[in-house]
């Protein structure tokens, strides 16, 4: 019995073993560094969040009548008409940051996570929230519109006189 050896044709070319793990080697570090540019270049590119403008329009104030309580839940805030003026609140709970509810039938504002109980002019009445809710900065508009900055704290009791 003979064996018959096979040469290989002019376009074949036999790889050595030694020629084949080059190879393979050459190939996974250029993947291992196309992978590195990769995350090089996520982290050098520029991480921005986009946030929405922190000034609410809350419409006109003919929309509110006089000791209405209105939540803006988009936006997060109270806007409450009395007869002294228009003020606004931040209606996350200043506990654990939950949304906080209007209670009509009570006259109070609730948080229905923890308990936490304010009045309507954010004073803290009961429960674990450390501090009463915030008053936001108010104002008319050019246009006649009630402007709300959330981002714009105010002392209690400076009302929105129109």
């Amino acid at each position: 019995m003979s064996e018959k050896q096979t040469t290989p044709s002019p376009g074949e070319q036999e790889i050595s073993r030694r020629e084949l793990f080059t190879k393979l080697g050459v190939a996974s570090l250029g993947v291992a560094a196309a992978g590195m540019l990769a995350f090089t270049y996520r982290f050098l590119s520029p991480n921005v969040l986009y946030e929405a403008s922190p000034v609410v329009n809350a419409g006109k104030p003919e929309s509110y009548p006089v000791d209405s309580v209105t939540l803006d839940v988009n936006s997060a805030i109270y806007l409450v008409h009395v007869p002294e003026g228009f003020f606004s609140l931040n209606a996350i709970c200043t506990h654990l940051g939950c949304m906080t509810a209007w209670k009509p039938e009570a006259g109070i504002i609730a948080c229905p996570c923890h308990g936490s109980r304010f009045s309507r002019e954010g004073q803290k009445l009961a429960g674990p929230a450390p501090k009463p809710l915030s008053w936001l900065k108010t104002w008319i508009s050019d246009d006649g519109d009630i402007m709300v900055d959330r981002s714009a704290t105010i002392q209690p009791f400076e009302f929105l006189r129109i």
